[in-house]
Order: structure tokens, then C-alpha cells, then sequence
């Protein structure tokens, strides 16, 4: 999630575990607890400027659930012995205090699609949920409003039952995030199914800012089909379009070490081509056709093969606020040419 909801959950969490007396300083020691895991990326900037690296590193160690607490009981410890302040006074509070402010942060980051390495260093890919956009102001409002009451209220029972429910509101809407997402993934198989794809890779992902339009992609022999479902506005089967993938090419490179990372960091839902004697590499799962976050060149032509290169990320034009007007008006309006009762369409 975004670093602001990651600071409000850590400071959150934090204080309502902390003794009440402690309170605003359990929320500030929450917020950069809850912000520790995400500065992974300077270390690794430090020894590394391969774009793919950086994109398959991020969310690893800090983020694992072998590490993170270890480094809670270390900061623990640390303020134990040598701060002589609040942890001192309320040691078994504060251990779980700043174990949990770590703790939430790699689980809420494995409700998007971007990948948590929860289980690193072990060689598993990364989890994805994936029932929440990576910004929800839906899901950090409730967070906001439990730091303003218990800010102000300070120890007062009131700032504890601020942060209570504003934490039991945030978690019902990630519970409801997974309702969703399960109502999707039902009419997408049953769309897919019908177009012979019933059992081909596929995930699905809320569009931006909300959890009622949805984006479910499925991988083909030969690319990929794209599809949207309103919650609010769809009736009958889902309509998936068609896009097409160099299919081949990537076999082709899958001895290159870049096209094994990706493919091993995005499940493999990637999409292929060859431009200028290139191959590169478009990470499906962010964005929308033809507009995505990550693209990156991994190879070039050698012959009837690919030979490595150093990758490169590219930067193609994307106009997000052209797209976002008619987001929101899909959610509540279907398609003109989707009939309850059409069927799906999809071509390569």
C-alpha cells in the first residue's frame, strides 16, 4: 500500500496497544515502524541500478516474516536497554506494540498485486492477494479518523475506542475487499469456461481507487485476454478482449536471467514483444492495455536467438487522468454493446 496508509496503520496499531499514557508516542513510533519495511530500496539503490533487480528486491527482506521479527525484538531490546523511557515502563506492551507495527505492514502490501516476498529467503514467489488497489481511500479514511481522535483525545477512553474501530473498519473493508474479489473470480470462470479457457493462468485486480470495477486477465497460447466487471453495473457474462504476445520470443529467452526473474516475480503474466531488434517485457498486472507501469528491455536479437543485455526500464506514455473519468463511469454504467445475457467475445 502507499506510504501514507502504512504510517496511519503502524501508528495505529501501535497506540492501541501501548499503555494509554503513552499514546502519542506509540502513534509517532508506529508511523516509522510501519514505514521501516518500504526503505528497502536504499541499500539496494546503493549496489545496484538494474531496473529489474530493484522491481524483484523491493518487498523482499524487509518485508519477510522470518526477518521482520527479529528486527522488532532488536529495536525492543535497543530501547530497553538504552532508552530508559516509555518501553521501560510497559516492556511487555511495547514489545507487541512494535512487533505488530511491523508485522501489518508486509500483510497489508499482500493484499495488492505487486508482490510480498512473506516467506523470504525461501525461493517462493510472491504473494499477491490482490483484492485492493495499491491507493484506497476507502480502506485509509477509517485510519485517519482514528489518528485525529486519539491525537487530540490522548489518554481518554475515547482515543481507544477511536483507534478500535477505526482498525475494525479498515480490516471489514479488506474483508470485503476478498467478497469481491471471490464474486469476480465466480463470473470470470464461468466466461473464461465457456471460451475453452477455464484452466488458463489468470488473476484479477480492483481498478483504481475502489473495490466495485475489477480487472481479470487470463494468459493465452498465443497472449493474453483482458476483461472488466462492475460489481454495481454487470449483469449476464463477462466480455474479454483479446491482445496478442510474442509468445515465442519469450521462450526463446528464457535462458536470460531478467526474463526468469520477472517471470518468477509476476507469476508470469507478462506480455511480450520484439521493437527494434529488442525484446521487452510489459508486467500485466499494472495498468490496463496499452497502458502499464513496468516495461523493460531484457534482450537483443542475436541470430535466431537472444543474447542478454543490461535491462532497461522504459518509460511509455501513460495518460492516467485521461482514464480515470471513464473509470469511474464504468463502475456504474455497463457496456452499450453488453447484454445481460450476451456472450463473451475474445480474439488474438
Amino acid at each position: 500500500m502507499d506510504s501514507l496508509t502504512q504510517i496511519l496503520l503502524g501508528g495505529a496499531v501501535a497506540a492501541a496497544i501501548a499503555p494509554a499514557r503513552h499514546r502519542r508516542a506509540a502513534l509517532l513510533a508506529g508511523a516509522a515502524l510501519g514505514t521501516l519495511p518500504d526503505l528497502d530500496s536504499l541499500p539496494i539503490l546503493l549496489f545496484s541500478d538494474d531496473p529489474v533487480t530493484l522491481m524483484t528486491v523491493h518487498r523482499s527482506f524487509s518485508h519477510s516474516l522470518f526477518v521482520l521479527p527479529l528486527v522488532g525484538w532488536l529495536v525492543w531490546w535497543l530501547f530497553l536497554r538504552y532508552g530508559r523511557g516509555r518501553v521501560a515502563e510497559a516492556p511487555r506492551r511495547w514489545f507487541w506494540a512494535i512487533q505488530l507495527a511491523l508485522f501489518t505492514h508486509p500483510l497489508l502490501d499482500a493484499f495488492t498485486v505487486y508482490g510480498t516476498q512473506l516467506w523470504w529467503p525461501l525461493p517462493v514467489a510472491p504473494v499477491m492477494w490482490s483484492s485492493v488497489f495499491i491507493i484506497d481511500p476507502a480502506y485509509t479514511v477509517w485510519l485517519v479518523l482514528a489518528w485525529v481522535v486519539a491525537w487530540f483525545a490522548r489518554e481518554r477512553a475515547l482515543a481507544q475506542g477511536a483507534l478500535l474501530a477505526g482498525l475494525a473498519a479498515s480490516s471489514a473493508y479488506l474483508g470485503w475487499s476478498l467478497v469481491a474479489k471471490g464474486m469476480v473470480e465466480r463470473e470470470a470462470q464461468r466466461s473464461l469456461a465457456a471460451m475453452g479457457l477455464g484452466d488458463a493462468p489468470r488473476f484479477s485486480v480492483p481498478m483504481p481507487f475502489n473495490t466495485l470495477l475489477w480487472r481479470v486477465v487470463a494468459m493465452t497460447p498465443s497472449g493474453f485476454v483482458e476483461g472488466e466487471r462492475s460489481l454495481w453495473a454487470d449483469r449476464g457474462p463477462m466480455q474479454f478482449r483479446g491482445y496478442p504476445s510474442n509468445t515465442q520470443a519469450l521462450g526463446e529467452a528464457e535462458h536470460v536471467a531478467a526474463v526468469r526473474r520477472l517471470a518468477w516475480f509476476n507469476h508470469g503474466f507478462m506480455k511480450a514483444r520484439e521493437r527494434d531488434g529488442r525484446l521487452e517485457l510489459t508486467d500485466l498486472r499494472m495498468g490496463a492495455e496499452p497502458d502499464y507501469s513496468f516495461v523493460f528491455a531484457v534482450a537483443e536479437r542475436d541470430g535466431d536467438g537472444w543474447r542478454e543485455m543490461p535491462p532497461e526500464q522504459l518509460r511509455p506514455p501513460w495518460e492516467a487522468r485521461r482514464r480515470l473519468g471513464p473509470m469511474w463511469q464504468r463502475i456504474w454504467h455497463a457496456p452499450a454493446d453488453a447484454a445481460p445475457g450476451s456472450g463473451s467475445r475474445a480474439g488474438d
